[in-house]
C-alpha cells in the first residue's frame, strides 16, 4: 500500500482542551487501561533532581549485544550515573564502557550486581536465552530492570520474574518504545473519541523480510501486539493457519531464529484474534510477500474511517480520505495525522535515542511514584502471550483461549 504524504491533517480538539493545563506535551501518556498518567520530566532537560541513582547495563557481545541502544539509555541524564558495564567479550566490553561512560567494566554481570549493588539495571541483548537469569540478578540485587525486547523466552520465565519484581516492589520496563511515542498517544486519543467510529478490525502486517512468519512475528509483532493491546484490551481467543515451505507446518518443522530467540515456527502466518466488542484483529506475515502488503504496520478500520499506522520504535499515522471518483468508485489517499505534540520537535524525533528516552522518562517516573511503567514487563508478557498462542493455535488448529494455561514454549518437545 502506498502512502502519500503531501499534506497532513491537523485535529486541533488536542491542542487547548485534552491536557490538564499543569502538564506540558512530555508529561502526558495514557496507561494501559487508557487513564492518563503524569509523567516526569527528564533531569535532563531542566528538571530539579533530588537524587543520582547509580545505573548498570548488562550485554553480551555476539549473543545479542546490547540491543537497540540499551546501553546508552541512560546517556546525558543528570539524575542518573553509569558505575558499570559487564560483557564477557573483552573487545564489547571495552567499547560498551566508553560508549556509555561507566566508571569500571566486568565480565561477569553476576560479579557486577553483587560489588556495585546498582539501582537501575538496563539488559540489553536482544537474544533472550539469557534474559530470565540477567533479569532475575538484577532484581536480587535490588535493582529496577529495563529489558529488551522480545521480553522472555516462555511465559514461565516472564510470569517468575513479574512475581520477582512484585515481591520486592521494583519496576520492570520492556523496549516497547512504540507504546509511548506521540503517533501512537495520538492515535489512541483520535480512536477512543471516535474519529473513525466504532472500531471493527484491525489488520497487522509484519515486515515480512527474510525472516518471514514466525521469526518476524517473534521480534517484530511483539511491537505491533503489545499496540494492539494498548488499544483494544486484550484478546478473547486466537485461530492460526501456520505454513512451511508450501505445506501445513507441523511441530517437526520448528527451528531455531536466525538469532538466540529460541524456536519459531512457519514462513507464512496468517492469524485472527477475537477481542471484546466485536472487534477482530488479523496478522499476517508471508515470505515474498512485503512488496503486495506495503510497508509494516497496523491499519484500523471503522464504521466511518480508517487509521494507518507505519510501525517503527518512533512510529507515524495516517488518515485515508477517500474521493469519488465519478461512478466507477473511490481513490483512497493517506494523509499525514497530526497534532502539536507530534509536530513537537520530540514528535518529529523518529531516532531510536529518543524512543528509549520515552520509556526510560516513563519508567523512572513509575520508580518514583510507586506505580507500573506503561511499558511494563506484566505488558510484554501479554503481547508474548499473543505470539505463543498463535504457534498452539497454528499447530493444533483450533480455537486457543486466553489466558494461555501451558506457559512453556508452545514449540518445546
Amino acid at each position: 500500500m502506498s502512502l502519500r504524504t503531501t499534506r497532513k491533517i491537523d485535529v486541533p480538539t488536542i491542542e487547548k482542551n485534552a491536557m490538564p493545563n499543569t502538564m506540558n506535551r512530555r508529561d502526558f501518556l495514557f496507561g494501559s487501561g487508557g487513564a492518563a498518567v503524569a509523567l516526569l520530566a527528564s533531569p535532563a532537560r531542566g528538571a530539579a533532581v533530588a537524587r543520582v541513582k547509580k545505573a548498570a547495563i548488562i550485554g553480551h557481545t555476539g549473543r545479542g549485544n546490547f540491543g537497540h541502544g540499551l546501553d546508552l539509555i541512560f546517556g546525558n541524564r543528570r539524575d542518573v550515573q553509569v558505575i558499570a558495564v559487564a560483557d564477557p567479550d573483552e573487545a564489547g566490553r571495552a567499547k560498551a564502557q566508553r560508549a556509555a561512560r561507566a566508571v569500571r567494566a566486568y565480565a561477569d554481570y553476576r560479579e557486577m550486581m553483587e560489588h556495585e549493588r546498582p539501582e537501575l539495571v538496563s539488559v540489553a541483548p536482544r537474544w533472550t536465552l539469557e534474559h530470565h537469569a540477567m533479569v532475575s540478578a538484577a532484581l536480587a540485587a535490588g535493582a529496577h530492570v529495563y529489558c529488551e525486547k522480545p521480553f522472555m523466552h516462555t511465559l514461565a520465565e516472564a510470569d517468575d520474574v513479574i512475581m520477582q519484581a512484585a515481591r520486592s516492589a521494583r519496576r520492570i520496563a520492556v523496549a516497547h518504545q512504540g507504546r509511548v511515542a506521540p503517533a501512537t498517544l495520538l492515535l489512541k486519543r483520535r480512536v477512543d473519541e471516535g474519529m473513525i467510529g466504532d472500531l471493527l478490525e484491525i489488520r497487522v502486517h509484519g515486515k515480512q523480510d527474510r525472516r518471514a512468519g514466525g521469526e518476524d512475528m517473534l521480534v517484530l509483532g511483539t511491537h505491533q501486539f503489545d499496540i494492539v493491546r494498548f488499544v483494544v484490551g486484550d484478546p478473547l481467543w486466537c485461530t492460526a493457519r501456520i505454513r512451511h515451505q508450501g505445506r501445513e507446518a507441523v511441530r517437526a518443522d520448528a527451528r531455531p531464529a536466525t538469532e538466540g530467540i529460541g524456536l519459531v515456527l512457519g514462513d507464512e502466518i496468517e492469524a485472527m484474534f477475537a477481542f471484546p466488542r466485536g472487534v477482530n484483529v488479523h496478522y499476517t506475515s508471508r515470505a515474498g510477500r512485503a512488496a503486495s502488503a506495503g510497508p509494516w504496520g497496523l491499519e484500523f478500520i471503522g464504521t466511518h474511517g480508517r487509521l494507518r499506522m507505519l510501525s517503527d520504535p518512533s512510529p507515524r499515522v495516517f488518515v485515508a480520505r477517500e474521493t469519488a471518483i465519478g461512478s466507477s468508485g473511490q481513490v483512497r489517499e493517506w494523509l499525514p495525522l497530526s497534532d502539536a505534540t507530534t509536530e513537537s520537535a520530540d514528535g518529529r524525533d523518529l531516532s531510536i535515542t529518543a524512543a528509549n528516552r520515552r520509556v526510560v522518562d516513563d519508567w523512572l517516573a513509575a520508580i518514583a511514584g510507586f506505580r507500573e511503567p506503561v511499558c511494563s514487563g506484566h505488558a510484554a508478557m501479554k503481547s508474548l502471550e499473543m505470539i505463543h498462542a498463535v504457534f498452539v493455535a497454528g499447530l493444533t488448529g483450533g480455537r486457543v483461549a486466553f489466558p494461555l494455561r501451558d506457559r512453556g514454549h508452545p514449540l518445546s518437545v
